[in-house]
């Protein structure tokens, strides 16, 4: 009866444990998914775990892939390049200032970003290359996919949720307990500033020229 009793308390131990589902789906007014967004969830109180995962943003193409990335303050990223063509990746941003400059095809430079904030990122040789990293001070945060849908699981509690994105016209941010054992659903429409990346011109030389 004992050895009963002492399972079932670790079973619930083990339950009490699981994290709590999240679901969100982003879209324009015109019902159009959002993909990109970044959305993290900020507890109201308590400490919260140490990055467990580094991120990747590399060059190919003459371009930084993925154009958004996220990433938990004290998390690292690499910059491999699997380009043809050598590249000078900087950033001026308050949040991480860096650059890496002329490393050739082939070559990976690490960077440790450990401010919260966002670092946008560009390429002193090709002008057109930008991307985000968007440095969170949670390790629950996900990006939307190309169906504008994202899963975040974090432990039971209160928590701002808040969403980025590089064309969002406001900053969005709402408050959210979760429940054990309760997914919580959201959808939320964004309004969205247009989209003035800079686009690449063909070169008649080819490319890399």
């Amino acid at each position: 009866m004992i050895r009963y009793a002492v399972l079932l308390a670790l079973v619930a131990a083990v339950r009490a444990a699981d994290p709590a589902l999240v679901q969100i789906a982003l879209k324009t007014a015109k019902g159009e998914p959002v993909a990109d967004a970044v959305v993290s969830l900020l507890p109201a109180a308590g400490a919260v775990p140490p990055p467990a995962v580094e991120a990747e943003v590399m060059q190919k193409d003459e371009q930084f892939s993925p154009y958004v990335t996220a990433v938990q303050a004290g998390g690292r990223v690499v910059f491999p390049n699997r380009d043809t063509v050598q590249h000078h990746v900087y950033s001026l941003s308050k949040a991480k200032k860096f650059e890496l400059p002329l490393y050739a095809p082939g070559s990976t430079e690490a960077i440790t970003f450990d401010q919260p904030g966002l670092v946008t990122l560009g390429c002193n040789i090709h002008d057109w290359m930008i991307a985000y990293i968007v440095v969170v001070p949670t390790p629950w945060f996900a990006k939307t996919g190309s169906d504008g849908r994202a899963e975040l699981r974090a432990p039971a509690g209160a928590y701002r949720l808040e969403v980025w994105h590089p064309r969002l016209a406001a900053p969005l941010a709402l408050n959210v307990v979760l429940a054990e054992g309760k997914p919580m659903s959201l959808e939320q429409t964004l309004t969205l500033k247009p989209d003035r990346r800079a686009r690449r011109a063909p070169d008649p030389k080819g490319p890399g020229y």
